[in-house]
């Protein structure tokens, strides 16, 4: 893998890549995109979350993996 950020100071850039001996004559794909690029803004609410606690009595509970997996 190759892995490097550039700066470009003009809206046309050169670029020369020294591959890895084992990527000569293998199919690469390049793509550019920015640092920041596809991260969302998280947006923070006002809501209050709260979660409630049930205990419940498992002890004569027994597990049934096929049952859980029916559809």
């Amino acid at each position: 893998m190759i892995h490097t950020s550039i700066t470009p100071k003009t809206d046309k850039i050169n670029l020369i890549l020294t591959v890895p001996e084992n990527y000569i004559g293998k199919e690469l794909e390049i793509i550019a995109f920015t640092k920041d690029e596809g991260i969302e803004e998280r947006f923070t609410s006002n809501k209050k979350v709260s979660f409630t606690v049930l205990h419940s009595d498992i002890k004569n509970y027994k597990f049934n993996r096929d049952e859980a997996n029916e559809r």
